[in-house]
């Protein structure tokens, strides 16, 4: 859809929009919003970062327990996340309550609408101008001196009201057509879920016959299938260690330690490691070996137990200490077996189940776990059958997902480039929102 401009314009003196409508100015922020720090511990409700969703000004709730003082809030105030900005939280309240932490609190002052100061704040342009002004290299924060001096483009208020009805309306289309994406690719993980889970379980013919497993939630497996333990399998199991390692990850054959998201999704990723300092030797024993089944140790609850399997040596990376290592007695192949069916909801459920920890962040599960995990087991032949078919039926599962991410990513950029259009005036949106009103 094309929209209208404006009908002159000005050159602009800001960086980030070259031109501005003729009859907009350019303010500090601070002239219009005054900064808020006057502390409370009334607790009427305490809001973190956490509770912010990113790029959306969306409120999310959660039951984390909040320590300490927080600066008092009301309705219409903007709570802007100072600590690591690229995250891009501003979050219009629509309470009262207390900002626990790295926020700066801003309330909008006379002829400033909050829904207006809230979208400019969320523009990929000022988020960018702000993330690169921040002090402290490992806790990133903006300081108060520069986002109150930041310039941004102000038009009168009756028209800050009309843009920010306009990108209400317009980014809630664009929301529920993500929100759709979202669905479908919660369906797709669904059924890729039950391909793997059928398969590990009753096999691919349907007509075959089934026997008791013996194991309750297991129910029913294919006759010939034999029930065995996960320790019966194996020849060892092992955790690495983790060192205090550099932030980079290694880069050609340089030593590094394996995150324990290397074996997310069922793929081994060796790049996500951390460089070993070059002041620490190695440990040589973890240094991991192909046909190693990996299964993260500690991680969270839907994550905790994910498996995969190393397709080649990588003499250079070792495991952590959240990451188990097992070693089956068999060739890789049952490795690979192994690996698909700890993905199988039958599997994930005991795992979690199994799983320990103060903090739903952070699970653990123990070697007793594992090892103790009955596995319905066919003849070799017979995996490599299953593998393949699982292979086919999850590419094409997969392949749809990625197209459903893609346009999600789409939809987002719009989002944004709609929201820095309106706010900077490139865009001319008050009749749209006008002749909207005329309709009802």
């Amino acid at each position: 859809m094309s929209l209208p401009l404006y009908p002159a314009y000005q050159v602009s003196k800001l960086e980030w929009a070259k031109t501005l409508p003729e009859h907009w100015t350019a303010k500090h922020l601070k002239r219009n919003v005054r900064l808020l720090t006057e502390k409370t511990d009334t607790r009427k409700c305490p809001v973190g970062l956490e509770n912010l969703e990113g790029w959306t000004g969306r409120f999310i709730q959660t039951e984390s327990d909040f320590q300490g003082e927080g600066v008092g809030f009301e309705a219409n105030d903007i709570l802007f996340g100072k600590l690591r900005p690229y995250l891009a939280k501003a979050w219009l309240a629509d309470r009262t309550g207390e900002a626990i932490g790295d926020f700066h609190v801003l309330r909008p002052l006379e002829g400033a609408i909050p829904r207006f100061i809230q979208y400019q704040l969320l523009t990929r342009e000022v988020i960018d101008l702000v993330d690169g002004s921040t002090y402290g290299a490992k806790m990133p924060r903006a300081s108060w001196g520069f986002l109150g001096c930041l310039e941004l483009p102000t038009p009168p208020a009756e028209e800050q009201l009309a843009i920010a009805s306009f990108l209400d309306r317009e980014t809630a289309k664009i929301d529920a057509l993500i929100a759709e994406q979202q669905r479908l690719i919660e369906l797709l993980q669904e059924k890729r879920q039950a391909v793997i889970s059928h398969a590990v379980t009753k096999g691919l013919n349907p007509n075959a016959p089934m026997k008791d497993s013996g194991v309750e939630w297991l129910g029913e497996v294919p006759e010939h299938w034999e029930v065995k333990r996960m320790k019966h399998l194996c020849k060892s199991i092992e955790q690495g260690w983790s060192p205090q390692c550099d932030n980079e990850p290694s880069t050609g054959e340089a030593p590094g330690v394996l995150k324990v998201g290397c074996v997310n999704g069922g793929v081994f990723r060796p790049a996500e490691n951390k460089r070993l300092p070059s002041d620490l030797a190695p440990i040589a024993q973890y240094g991991v070996k192909k046909g190693d089944l990996l299964v993260s140790r500690a991680n969270t609850k839907e994550l905790v137990g994910s498996a995969a399997v190393v397709d080649k040596d990588f003499p250079w990376l070792y495991i952590c200490d959240k990451l188990y290592r097992i070693t089956v007695k068999a060739d890789c192949s049952i490795a690979n077996y192994l690996c698909l069916y700890l993905a199988s909801s039958e599997a994930r459920g005991e795992i979690e189940l199994g799983a320990s920890g103060a903090s739903p962040s952070m699970q653990n599960i123990s070697q007793s776990v594992l090892l103790d995990l009955p596995v319905p087991l066919p003849q070799p032949q017979e995996q490599e059958s299953i593998r393949s078919f699982i292979t086919i039926q999850c590419d094409q599962i997969d392949e749809l997902i990625a197209k459903a991410m893609e346009a999600i990513r789409l939809l987002q950029e719009r989002r944004s480039a709609l929201i820095s259009a309106a706010v900077t005036g490139q865009i001319d949106v008050r009749g749209l929102v006008k002749e909207e009103g005329s309709e009802q």
